[in-house]
């Protein structure tokens, strides 16, 4: 198994950057810009799943709320004759006025481009790894959850054909540094907090051409939240910046008398793969991640877990007035982890997906998860559910069954999203226990208890006068044992440019 999992690192198993967009993709114009007022009300104190997921933090957690949103963005020229250099820029702010009022910069970015390279710095929306960007769940690694992490790189955005492989052959990937800001720390007798930083790259390989039918995607995606170790060990440490820092981007462990021997930072991602084809009518996508948080993955020994993904586009013109764009279903297990009692014993332990023994914020950034935020985090879910300390994932054990379709009626688009889920909350709150270096600690009641959770959303907008103006109307409900209740709504106006 470990062979096998040697052999996708090798053919370039690949993530994907995708990104989430309230504008008016259809529009040509280079120069493009916005203003949208929304409105939100809940039944009670709590904004719905739906409402609030996937929205890069941008959405209020509690009650009623109003916001205004403006923004502006050059994109690259798209034309037959586009230049070898071009440049771009976004900016969007958000204010909300409500339980409280908060202004947020939800993107910040410039870029610029030269032949098939782009260098990027600041904040913007993105999605990292396979996945669907518009229906999916979200994806394990970067899920477009949370405001991005302001960061700077360098890459290739689009596939690119390598010379002398008629165009059979494509690659694209990044490699970043960004900036978490300060991060509190787990009980430590060294520091209290530390500033941290962001590693990121990631890596994707195309089989097939771009006209033709079949084609084969693969990659991975690596994080990393890292930095000022020197503070957190203590005066033991021994390595220079340099060497931290390649101990980083190759996930190389260090330890020495004083120090433990683990890796170096929070590290986690995906491997992933995709394959398509185009019938006459429609397009099917078949994608599947690979979960690795702390070392199962490299051992097979938690193979079960992961996010599957099945997608059917629309390749024909709007035929009647009834019709469909985008149909997803998804399967995301998360509760294996490697940590079952006839699980293959491991240094690392079983996975804890999202949880950090030495950040307190775990796989977080500004209180929202990074990743998929079906596994729970401290800050949502109900206040009676089982929680130990040191857990910024109260359930990160979950098996989770997703729906979502976008389609037509006359002028109105719609989005429907339809999920269950199953939450066992963690291996630290569970009978099992917890296993790290092959110890297997046994946790005392009380136990987290078994929790379903339904979530559904069902959003209609439409265009008026030229695609200037947008009207869009959302409901959103809740109803289970692991979140409160609540049943939500949103109506949004947008004027565009």
């Amino acid at each position: 198994m470990r062979i096998a999992c040697l052999l996708l690192g090798m053919m370039a198993v690949c993530a994907t950057t995708q990104a989430q967009s309230s504008w008016n993709e259809e529009e040509e114009n280079e120069y493009q810009a916005k203003i949208e007022l929304q409105a939100i009300g809940t039944t009670n104190s709590q904004v719905p799943f739906w409402l609030r997921t996937n929205q890069y933090g941008s959405i209020p957690l509690r009650g009623a709320s109003g916001s205004v949103i403006a923004g502006a963005k050059k994109k690259y020229y798209t034309g037959e004759d586009k230049p070898v250099v071009d440049w771009g820029f976004g900016l969007e702010g958000r204010v909300n006025a409500g339980y409280t009022s908060t202004f947020l910069l939800t993107e910040a970015y410039f870029k610029a481009r030269v032949a098939m390279f782009e260098v990027k710095g600041g904040r913007s929306k993105e999605i990292i790894g396979i996945t669907d960007s518009s229906l999916s769940s979200g994806a394990f690694a970067i899920s477009g959850n949370t405001l991005g992490v302001p960061k700077v790189e360098i890459g290739i955005p689009e596939y690119w054909s390598l010379p002398f492989t008629n165009e059979f052959v494509a690659v694209k990937g990044n490699y970043a540094h960004g900036w978490f800001g300060e991060t509190p720390l787990w009980y430590n007798e060294h520091a209290n907090a530390v500033p941290s930083y962001f590693h990121q790259k990631t890596l994707y390989v195309r089989l097939g051409r771009p006209e033709s039918r079949f084609k084969f995607a693969g990659g991975f995606n690596h994080q990393v939240m890292w930095g000022n170790e020197e503070l957190i060990e203590g005066p033991e440490y021994g390595l220079s910046r340099a060497q931290t820092y390649w101990h980083v981007i190759t996930g190389k462990p260090y330890g020495k008398p004083g120090v433990p021997r683990s890796k170096i930072g929070n590290h986690l991602g995906t491997i992933d793969q995709e394959v398509s084809y185009v019938f006459d009518r429609f397009q099917v996508n078949l994608y599947h991640q690979f979960f690795y948080d702390v070392g199962g993955l490299y051992y097979g020994n938690n193979l079960r877990d992961g996010l599957f993904g099945l997608v059917f586009r629309n390749l024909q013109e709007k035929e009647s007035f009834f019709g469909w764009k985008k149909v997803l279903l998804e399967y995301m297990g998360s509760k294996s982890q490697g940590g079952e009692l006839d699980a293959r014993v491991t240094p690392s332990g079983d996975e804890n997906y999202y949880n950090s023994y030495m950040y307190l914020q775990g796989w977080t950034y500004k209180n929202e998860n990074l990743g998929n935020n079906f596994l729970t985090s401290r800050w949502y879910g109900r206040n009676d559910l089982i929680r130990r300390e040191k857990q910024a994932s109260v359930n990160n054990r979950v098996i989770l069954w997703h729906a979502g379709v976008e389609g037509y009626a006359g002028e109105w688009d719609y989005t429907a999203r339809l999920s269950f889920s199953d939450n066992f909350g963690t291996y630290a709150t569970s009978p099992y226990g917890t296993t790290t270096g092959g110890v297997r600690v046994i946790a005392r009641p009380p136990y987290f208890k078994r929790a379903q959770q339904f979530s559904g959303y069902l959003e209609a907008g439409r265009f008026f006068s030229d695609n200037r103006y947008k009207l869009g109307i959302a409901l959103a409900v809740d109803q289970g044992d692991l979140l409160y209740n609540s049943i939500g709504g949103i109506i949004k106006l947008s004027r565009h440019w």
